[in-house]
């Protein structure tokens, strides 16, 4: 049967264009069925119009839309089993917790009596029990988040989009709802497709992930595959905190080593490159370490710390560049603006980026 072994979801150079904004360009990627998989961009990259093409709220001008094995491309909304839950709340205000869960069953025709045992259970699923005779306005920012997912949530569906449902709340209730979210997911075993532009998000939640550009995704992987192997300095600086440190360097005269302003260094194996072109060289930080005092390390100046609990983040002055590093607090501590400290750097930890076109030394070049 087509939905067997086929995936959730399976974009195939899907466009779409408004005037001559092109809001999707051949978007291409597939999600297994029962991942947590992510978009991942800044604003305006295309992230909710991807989504809304999936939904079937929105109809693309080329390309096929696949969910569970058949072509849904142009199939109606109620067709495909798909909900989704948008950035703002988009509660019915004027009915209870009760009846905004009970609503879209309703519309369905449920019976009551169903109806009445998946409200129960939803609300006991979401810890909403005891709010079920509010209304909304009468809700904390996180409690009208859980009604606005358990309102998906109860009608049970395959596949499930989740369009930015975080960005209206704090950071704690953010923290929060992102462990209700992995654990919903793990507890129902759905398939979601979450639309996110924070990059903790991101990582921390989705089992692959898809970083969108411009209307098209840049690079489709794992959190490990976007983070230790970025195909070019975009996703490279948009995935990681801090950000990686880039610095201007180029491939020697032998090429065979590298050269930077921290000196010179072998060139990575796999970095196929032509003597004298200039490159970027990236180094996340933390992989960059303290050396020792009596070591052959790189000598540098510390300019500016920023605790965060149990790292730091130290920013050190060395050869006319900047770097920041990550360190434990308990080896942070010592330090203060103006200390001399030595830097140990990994030349096996190095990213390697055309100064051309930005790409990753040894990445195919994008289709």
């Amino acid at each position: 049967m087509p939905g067997d072994t086929a995936p959730a979801v399976r974009l195939s150079a899907v466009s779409k264009a408004y005037g001559k904004v092109q809001a999707l360009d051949r978007v291409t990627f597939e999600v297994p069925a029962g991942c947590f998989f992510v978009l991942f961009g800044p604003s305006s990259v295309g992230k909710t119009t991807t989504l809304r093409a999936i939904a079937g709220l929105v109809k693309p001008d080329a390309g096929q839309i696949e969910l569970f094995g058949t072509d849904m491309t142009h199939a109606p909304i109620v067709a495909r089993g798909v909900s989704m839950v948008f950035q703002s709340f988009a509660l019915y205000p004027h009915l209870s917790v009760r009846d905004n869960f009970a609503y879209p069953l309703r519309e369905a025709r449920v019976p009551a009596r169903e109806i009445a045992a998946r409200v129960e259970e939803t609300a006991a699923m979401l810890r909403l029990t005891h709010r079920l005779e509010r209304k909304p306005s009468t809700l904390s920012g996180g409690e009208q988040q859980r009604v606005a997912l358990g309102r998906s949530l109860i009608r049970r569906p395959k596949l499930l989009l989740l369009d930015e449902p975080l960005t209206n709340l704090d950071a704690k209730l953010r923290h929060d709802m992102r462990a209700e979210l992995k654990r919903l997911h793990r507890q129902f075993g759905m398939t979601i497709v979450y639309a996110t532009p924070d990059e903790l998000e991101a990582l921390s939640m989705g089992e692959q992930i898809a970083v969108m550009r411009d209307g098209g995704v840049v690079q489709h992987g794992t959190p490990e595959d976007v983070y230790e192997r970025p195909v070019d300095l975009y996703v490279a600086g948009k995935i990681g905190s801090p950000a990686i440190n880039l610095v201007d360097s180029a491939i020697a005269g032998d090429g065979t080593s590298l050269a930077t302003p921290f000196g010179r260094f072998a060139l990575p194996g796999r970095a196929p490159a032509s003597a004298g072109e200039q490159t970027v060289l990236g180094i996340r930080p933390s992989d960059i370490r303290l050396g020792t005092p009596s070591g052959a390390g790189l000598a540098g100046e510390v300019r500016l710390i920023e605790p965060l609990g149990d790292i730091t983040i130290v920013s050190v002055a060395a050869a006319d560049q900047v770097l920041r590093v990550v360190l434990p607090e308990a080896q942070a501590v010592r330090l203060k603006p103006g200390d001399g400290v030595p830097l140990s750097l990994d030349a096996s930890k190095f990213h390697l980026f055309r100064a051309s076109n930005g790409r990753a030394l040894g990445a195919p070049a994008p289709t």
